[in-house]
């Protein structure tokens, strides 16, 4: 049976933040808000929670998983990201956008795509997964929570409650967040490609 916090989106109770991050560390499987709709996640070197969250999502290796960061320092030490990447970056982050980007070797391998060595990044606006990632003190491993079949992320912490409560250690209602995934953008070359127009503006990678 998973535990249910309701945590204020605007003013995340801090004892609510040091539990959820306390039960990421000791492998458990969390829904949470972000910036887009509802994600899963779980700690980035635990690969049994990986595994689960792939179960629920019914997705193989070829899924890119992403890691969410709480700020820019973090991605840089996941990711190889040259000056002109930097700069595109920074100017649309914090935000619903995930970037592919090679991955560095401090990326455990089975977060990576097998072929291309590559890894999705995110740094969130979402107040309370801003504050659980300051909180854990290193990146998290996310994907959006759309269940299988399904063409939209689920974005009602209740029902996400009801039909995975004995799959999910932790679910926080964050209220309403979005109902759509976020928008992918690959920075493996040097012209940008929109992999997927989601949440977020991707104007400005339209070079």
């Amino acid at each position: 049976m998973s535990q249910f916090f309701v945590i204020h989106p605007e003013n995340p109770q801090a004892r609510l933040i040091k539990q959820a991050a306390q039960i990421v560390r000791e492998g458990g499987v969390i829904a949470y808000p972000t910036d887009s709709a509802y994600a899963l996640g779980c700690h980035m070197g635990d690969k049994s929670a990986m595994d689960k969250i792939r179960r629920i999502r019914q997705i193989d290796d070829r899924h890119h998983l992403t890691l969410v960061c709480k700020d820019l320092s973090e991605l840089s030490n996941f990711a190889k990201v040259d000056n002109v990447a930097y700069r595109l970056i920074k100017n649309n982050t914090p935000g619903p956008i995930t970037f592919i980007l090679p991955a560095t070797r401090e990326v455990p391998r089975r977060l990576m795509n097998p072929k291309r060595r590559t890894i999705g990044m995110r740094v969130l606006s979402n107040r309370i997964a801003a504050d659980l990632l300051a909180e854990l003190g290193e990146p998290m491993m996310s994907t959006t929570l759309i269940l299988p079949n399904e063409d939209e992320p689920l974005n009602d912490p209740y029902y996400i409650r009801d039909i995975l409560q004995h799959e999910l250690d932790l679910v926080i209602d964050g209220g309403f967040c979005g109902f759509e995934e976020s928008s992918i953008v690959s920075l493996l070359d040097e012209t940008p490609e929109i992999l997927r127009e989601g949440a977020g503006d991707v104007s400005p990678f339209r070079l």
